[in-house]
């Protein structure tokens, strides 16, 4: 039985690899999901609500999100072989906390997306939240909590806070990236490459001047190095 690699992570929103099968699985679900929800479609609107329940629990452990998540070409790899049990898991627990995560950081916002496909890496999105050269301790002191989580669904809690101070911000996020991140998470040797690349992606991510703060989504950041998209009705770039 052969397994697939895992992704590498990327170090900025310039430099992202292809997304691996996570990855392109969880970009597909969340741009169907998505256009819904920013259609004011009632199935979308109801299928956030109910993944917004899943956060922080392991995947699967909900039935009420059964078929939700969008893991069907995850299984699809399972049923061919190509995957072991314990590769198809880490699949579906990285799968689960980027969909539910995401269902958070769209809730409220029905003209601007909060998943972007290229968009920036999980540091450079929360460096965006400092003006300037500034570093704002008390976030900079959740981000390192996420770095230090022991198990996936303890990453999953501490990446809720963030995801919060991200969508009171508007600060969009690449959640096909992320998912491919906390699937490389449960891999040995994962954790270290993932932390190296959330904090590369801080120190070099594109950040508003100062005094400025955070450009409102749908918004070009100052100077146009920010992380969002001038216009909030551009369809999502379907291409893993």
């Amino acid at each position: 039985m052969t397994t697939t690699s895992h992704p590498a992570p990327a170090t900025s929103g310039t430099r992202q690899p292809p997304l691996g099968p996570v990855g392109a699985a969880v970009h597909q679900r969340i741009t169907w999901l998505q256009r819904g929800y920013l259609d004011d479609r009632g199935d979308a609107v109801g299928a956030l609500a109910r993944l917004r329940r899943g956060i922080g629990r392991p995947a699967g452990e909900t039935a009420d999100l059964w078929g939700l998540i969008g893991t069907e070409p995850l299984h699809e790899r399972y049923e061919r072989r190509e995957w072991s049990e314990d590769t198809l898991r880490q699949a579906e627990e990285a799968a689960h906390a980027a969909v539910t995560l995401w269902s958070l950081h769209q809730q409220s916002h029905h003209t601007a997306r909060m998943h972007r496909r290229p968009g920036p890496e999980l540091g450079a999105a929360v460096r965006w939240l400092a003006p300037g050269a500034e570093i704002d301790e008390p976030t900079r002191k959740r981000f390192v909590r996420v770095g230090t989580a022991a198990t996936p669904v303890v990453l999953a809690g501490r990446l809720r806070e963030l995801v919060l101070l991200l969508r009171r911000e508007a600060v969009p996020l690449d959640y096909g990236l992320l998912a491919d991140q906390l699937y490389l998470w449960q891999s040995p040797g994962g954790p270290q490459s993932v932390r190296r690349s959330w904090g590369r992606s801080y120190l070099v991510g594109p950040r508003p001047a100062a005094g400025n703060g955070p450009a409102p989504a749908g918004t070009d950041a100052p100077d146009g190095g920010g992380p969002h998209d001038p216009d909030p009705t551009t369809p999502e770039d379907d291409t893993p």
